[in-house]
């Protein structure tokens, strides 16, 4: 890719941006109602910000500084070659979207593509600012929103998102448009979420996680909000239905859906994914989609 087919943000600086007045955020109060694109948007932020150094202390570990794990299952991408064979990346101009510390970034850099790194979140930028070092190449880092893309069309090859940005948008038919406007033609686009069959379950690791609690066909978003009611955490819920709309209305092709199985050797437990509760539910879903 060359210098001019994207406009990075000005993302850099020492100083970490604050969270635009979420002061309270630490009292959120969990609900379900509707919630819109900018307060979305503006709440991803700011969690993902005030956030980001307890999410890498705690994960930091199991994703490795330069390991592709597209969930909590522990699928890996050397394994799995959603993107394709590891040894046909090379030379490959890739976007990775919700890229966080630019761990699945940094992996594809080492097989010899030419990824770009993007996030909402200034603080998780930082982080990979700080896990990158100067002595093999890394991803370019971009931190601007997944609705609006800050690329010229037609500028990368494959793009991906391991639990990134999909699930925290209320658009997610607009960054379906934006990923295949950016992708050359026969460009795939490969991005995990939470298995939307989990929303119907409590988000427990235990067996009190186990028994259906909601309609999987509720809709309403989950927001976390402070006590003057603004958002402060938004996550939006499709069905698995609904995700293969939003695929082809974005004027992609569907050709796999990967649901991973629990492997034996993770016995850990991140949330509300767990052995106990991998080997009977799926807790992720895949969507490996093609630009014709």
């Amino acid at each position: 890719m060359n210098q001019e087919d994207y406009a990075p943000q000005d993302a850099y600086d020492a100083v970490p941006r604050s969270a635009d007045g979420d002061a309270d955020a630490d009292d959120a109060e969990a609900t379900r109602r509707d919630t819109d694109e900018a307060e979305s948007s503006r709440a991803s932020r700011g969690w993902w910000d005030r956030n980001a150094d307890e999410y890498q202390s705690e994960h930091g570990a199991f994703l490795g500084d330069d390991r592709f794990v597209w969930g909590p299952e522990g699928l890996d991408e050397a394994e799995a070659a959603l993107l394709g064979p590891a040894a046909s990346l090379a030379g490959k101009d890739v976007l990775e979207i919700g890229a966080g510390a630019g761990q699945c970034s940094r992996w594809l850099a080492a097989q010899g593509a030419r990824p770009v790194a993007l996030d909402l979140s200034h603080r998780q930028l930082q982080h990979a600012l700080r896990i990158g070092g100067d002595d093999v190449p890394g991803p370019r880092l971009v931190e601007a929103d997944a609705g609006r893309l800050p690329f010229r069309d037609a500028s990368f090859d494959l793009a991906c998102s391991a639990y990134g940005a999909v699930p925290f948008v209320a658009d997610p038919v607009n960054v379906m448009r934006e990923v295949r406007r950016v992708l050359r033609p026969g460009g795939r686009w490969v991005f995990s979420v939470t298995h939307p069959i989990r929303w119907a379950f409590p988000d427990e690791p235990g067996p009190e996680g186990l028994s259906v609690a909601a309609s999987y066909f509720d809709r309403t978003p989950y927001v976390e909000q402070d006590e003057r009611g603004r958002a402060v955490y938004v996550e939006h819920h499709r069905t698995i239905g609904d995700r293969v709309r939003d695929v082809v209305a974005g004027g992609f092709r569907l050709v796999d859906l990967v649901e991973p199985e629990w492997p034996e050797w993770n016995s850990q437990e991140w949330g509300g994914w767990s052995p106990l509760r991998g080997n009977l539910i799926p807790g992720t879903a895949i969507f490996v989609c093609e630009r014709d």
